[in-house]
């Protein structure tokens, strides 16, 4: 059997090896992979437990022109391809013998092709007149995302926690005023020592029927996505901390208040920082009057968060803005903290935070 050398490193001789039950060649100086006809397909299939939509050399995006490198089998120019239409990693193919060289880096992209393919379908399909109606009559987001791979029992949990909360007092004078005496965090109190568990009660309190529409309207949105990636018992655990730190930071802008703060708005904002640092490929529909576009999710909330610190530079208005912004930031801690090991459990998700990911917005 002829030996065969590596198409970058020319001198080095590839090896035979076994990867993902496929005997391929492969380069032990820079660690590049020699696949021959329809292994990449077959390893591919035994990835994902049997096929997942197409191959993808049906789904290869444009032809970059002729490579600088040489098929190991032929000795004929190989050609370059972005891997997917809109995924621009490059691969090498030999149109002769239709074998694939795959990059050390880029073997990744290759293995989680069939999904990456979906999620990016998914990513980028357009807004249509549904979501454009939806958006103007509620003036609520649309959110353009990957589907979660387990049911968000804790984020519907707490949706249904907090809408049983609000009619059990919001309908009565008195137990309006029960509930906003034992349970809303009022800063002047806190100050004396009173009613220390007040900074997390609030956040389970809303003061209108908008308040709570809005607040679980974007609990849904951002909630289900994050509590796939952290699992349900990590989700609850960092949505009470940044309610907590919300409520805390609501305290310190003003400790003399006496005016009662409720409402889940910190803790869904630091669930905002987190889906920031996380979730970058995501779009957030944005409508300006009647126009709607997606923007992603840095300028979405880039624009929020500038409404909220005009907001809280401007003077005393109801929002409680201190809460919104301390949510914000603690979200953004954790969320840097924690990416690191999010996206290292999460390749699907590392892939569309690349470059080599063309989101269309």
């Amino acid at each position: 059997m002829p030996i065969k050398h590596c198409p970058h490193c020319k001198t080095h001789a590839l090896e035979v090896t076994n990867y993902q039950g496929e005997e391929i060649d492969i380069c032990r100086e820079c660690g590049g992979l020699w696949f021959e006809k329809n292994e990449v397909n077959r390893m591919i299939d035994e990835i994902n437990d049997g096929p997942v939509g197409d191959k993808f050399e049906t789904s290869f995006g444009d032809s970059l022109g002729i490579s600088e490198l040489d098929c190991p089998d032929c000795d004929k120019s190989l050609e370059r391809f972005h891997l997917l239409e809109d995924f621009h990693t490059e691969i090498d193919i030999c149109r002769h013998c239709d074998g694939t060289w795959i990059d050390k880096d880029e073997l990744e992209g290759v293995e989680n092709s069939p999904e990456l393919k979906a999620s990016l379908n998914e990513l980028n399909q357009g807004t249509s007149w549904k979501t454009y109606f939806f958006q103007f009559l509620t003036q609520m987001p649309v959110e353009y995302n990957i589907k979660p791979q387990r049911k968000a029992w804790v984020t519907f949990g707490l949706v249904a926690l907090n809408t049983l909360i609000f009619t059990l007092y919001f309908f009565n004078k008195e137990t309006f005023g029960i509930a906003l005496e034992l349970f809303a965090m009022t800063p002047a109190d806190i100050s004396q020592g009173n009613k220390v568990w007040t900074l997390l009660t609030c956040v389970f309190l809303h003061g209108s029927i908008m308040h709570l529409l809005g607040n679980m309207y974007f609990l849904y949105v951002v909630g289900d996505n994050l509590e796939d990636v952290l699992g349900h018992k990590r989700f609850l655990i960092w949505y009470l901390v940044c309610g907590l730190i919300a409520s805390l930071s609501s305290y310190l802008v003003s400790p003399t208040s006496a005016i009662p703060s409720v409402g889940a708005s910190g803790a869904i904002a630091g669930l905002f920082g987190m889906y920031l640092m996380w979730f970058r490929h995501a779009s957030l529909t944005f409508m300006i009057i009647i126009y709607q576009k997606k923007l992603s999710a840095a300028w979405f909330f880039a624009i929020w968060l500038i409404i909220n610190i005009s907001g809280a530079l401007s003077g005393p208005d109801g929002i409680d803005y201190g809460a919104h912004i301390g949510g914000f930031v603690a979200g953004l801690l954790i969320g840097y903290f924690l990416k690191n090991k999010i996206l290292q459990q999460n390749p699907i998700i590392r892939l569309l935070n690349q470059s080599e990911a063309q989101l269309k917005r």
